[in-house]
């Protein structure tokens, strides 16, 4: 069993940056591939990035490339998106999940734990 649970969300405007982060505890959470999925109101959940168990391996959808990056911290056992350039059509519900086993690349389609999620707004 692992708990994530997600921050820093908030409302910003467009152009701006901000840093999510997902604190992750339980058992051995470094054994897990981590990853961020978004969610806006009425609309399907929509994978966003996911990273290996060592951090050295990323994996993002082609729209975030160049602007948001995904990063581990395991002596903190914390994932963290930074997201730079934020559209109002970035606006959603941010939700950390984790997916035992090295599968950074396959937790888009499979993942074990979630977390609750934190909203990021981007509004004028």
């Amino acid at each position: 069993q692992v708990q994530l649970v997600e921050s820093g969300g908030g409302l910003v405007q467009p152009g701006d940056s901000l840093k999510v982060s997902c604190a992750a505890s339980g058992r051995t959470p470094g054994d897990y591939s981590m990853g961020w999925f978004r969610q806006a109101p009425g609309k399907e959940r929509e994978f966003v990035a996911s990273i290996s168990r060592s951090g050295l391996n990323t994996y993002y959808i082609d729209s975030m490339l160049g602007r948001w990056t995904i990063s581990r911290d395991n002596a903190k056992n914390t994932v963290f998106l930074q997201m730079n350039g934020l559209k109002p059509e970035d606006t959603a519900v941010y939700y950390c999940a984790a997916a035992a086993g090295d599968t950074y690349y396959e937790l888009r389609y499979k993942q074990d734990f979630w977390g609750q999620g934190t909203q990021v707004t981007v509004s004028s």
